[in-house]
């Protein structure tokens, strides 16, 4: 231990300036990352404003085994892993298999304008996402109702946004509509890096398109592909708090609510506001979002022999 920090100062020595140029990306980091996080021991206090965080009285795990014992604690629980699990499964390939269909393509100037096509949805918010949600699959006023009377003459259909077993499913897919153009960006950064003397020789094997992306592509792609899953799995659990809370209604609360509008609820509620006990969901939250990065780091590691783990 001795040894590495007598390296490392005589680094700084000798490459001062770097170290300099430094200093104010790893100040803004300390003060608006790390120093934040003092407040995070209200998790372990019964906060009382008044009082401040240091003078609050200490309780412990008290507000983790509140809400361990809640009776929304499962429901919440469940809510976002399966939300986090199944929007993981079905954007994460798609991507995949999106990058190299759009590879595969020869002729440049369609190849720019599905790019250009794909990409755009992304740049709409989510407030105007939903709010098209809202007005296509309206029963009333929306194309969905308008569909509907049109070959059934009149009545209204069923609420597709007031359902709890399709909300999942809209949340999911809307997401995949609006972000996966855009999440093919880097797997086709890494597809332009493919030397084309092996398609050439693959080609004169007699290897066909299929066999060229399964051979070349796909193993080129497997390092890229493992550090954005390991990245992903990382915010596994910080499911997007606005697009859920923004579709949830009374109907479909069985389904959409989720930790993170569960925390707003409990921690922003004016008559009952619970600073400590949303603190502490919240930190459990980030726990197991750490425990999940570690695990799958670690199991890309053993898979990739060394060479697909992030840390």
């Amino acid at each position: 231990m001795r040894g590495r920090f007598i390296t490392f100062g005589r680094k700084c020595r000798e490459r001062w300036q770097l170290f300099l140029f430094l200093i104010p990306a790893a100040a803004v980091v300390l003060i608006f990352n790390y120093w934040p996080m003092l407040g995070a021991q209200i998790a372990f206090r019964d906060y009382q404003p008044r009082a401040g965080i240091w003078n609050s009285p200490w309780v412990g795990f008290k507000h983790f085994i509140k809400f361990f014992h809640s009776y929304q604690f499962e429901r919440v629980l469940g809510n976002t892993l399966i939300l986090s699990f199944y929007s993981l499964a079905a954007s994460f390939p798609l991507s995949i298999l999106m990058a190299l269909a759009i590879n595969l393509v020869r002729r440049t100037g369609f190849k720019k304008f599905v790019q250009t096509v794909s990409y755009m949805p992304y740049f709409i918010s989510v407030v105007v996402l939903v709010g098209i949600l809202n007005q296509v699959l309206s029963p009333v006023v929306g194309i969905y109702g308008g569909v509907y009377r049109l070959f059934c003459g009149s009545g209204y259909p069923p609420d597709i946004l007031a359902n709890a077993g399709t909300f999942r499913h809209l949340y999911v897919w809307s997401g995949i509509w609006q972000s996966l153009g855009w999440n093919t960006i880097i797997y086709l950064a890494a597809l332009s890096s493919v030397d084309l003397e092996l398609h050439e020789a693959a080609q004169l094997d007699g290897a066909n398109r299929l066999k060229r992306v399964v051979y070349i592509d796909l193993p080129i792609l497997l390092p890229t592909a493992a550090i954005m899953l390991i990245l992903s799995v990382g915010s596994l659990m910080s499911v997007g708090f606005d697009k859920a809370y923004l579709m949830q209604n009374n109907a479909n609360l069985s389904a959409s609510e989720i930790i993170s509008t569960y925390i707003y609820k409990t921690g922003m509620n004016n008559g009952t506001a619970q600073f400590s006990y949303a603190t502490a969901i919240g930190l459990f939250n980030s726990a197991v979002n750490c425990c999940m990065l570690l695990v799958v780091n670690k199991l890309a590691d053993k898979v990739g022999d060394g060479g697909y783990w992030l840390f």
